[in-house]
């Protein structure tokens, strides 16, 4: 389901629109495969009807806590980029959105750990001018793609910079002719 486009302004459109990373997930679907595995272990040890009920209410209740809800929260949780704002919306009967300017972002910065590099996701910080520190976006996929794009939205004007070497003598600076 992507973002519903009657949100938007009548020249925005949505340039990216995203969900954290399923590295989020990882944790809560070893939950589940612990939890059925426990399930099944009861079962084949024959234990009591009694038995069976409480570890199942139990089993039940630690997948809805520690699956279930992780689930809901990383699937309704969207990163969305037009080119007018960052938007981030978090939540289904609650719902939490911030919008941030894409013209008042004046910095992108991402972070990556070494498993973040091999899945290809990181944290992107976003710096604006203002009173509030950087906006953090944790397990955000594709980073490198996502930089790139805010740089492009950022910086729409800039062309690559063309090396640039210093005379030696007079101090002046010379274009190199590559």
């Amino acid at each position: 389901m992507g973002f519903p486009e009657d949100e938007l302004t009548s020249n925005e459109r949505v340039v990216l629109d995203l969900h954290p990373h399923w590295k989020q997930m990882v944790g809560p679907w070893a939950v589940l495969v612990v939890v059925v595995a426990g399930l099944i272990a009861a079962l084949v040890a024959g234990l009591s009807s009694v038995w069976m009920l409480v570890i199942g209410v139990i089993g039940l209740i630690l997948v809805v806590w520690l699956t279930v809800i992780p689930l809901v929260k990383w699937r309704t949780t969207h990163y969305v980029v037009t080119n007018e704002r960052v938007i981030t919306r978090v939540g289904v009967l609650r719902q939490h959105t911030e919008n941030i300017p894409v013209d008042r972002v004046s910095d992108v910065k991402f972070d990556q750990s070494l498993f973040e590099r091999v899945l290809g996701c990181g944290t992107l910080t976003l710096a604006s001018p203002g009173e509030h520190g950087p906006d953090v976006l944790n397990n955000i996929p594709h980073i490198k793609h996502v930089v790139a794009t805010m740089h492009d939205l950022i910086h729409p004007d800039t062309l690559p910079a063309q090396p640039q070497q210093r005379a030696s003598q007079d101090g002046t600076t010379q274009r190199l002719n590559t």
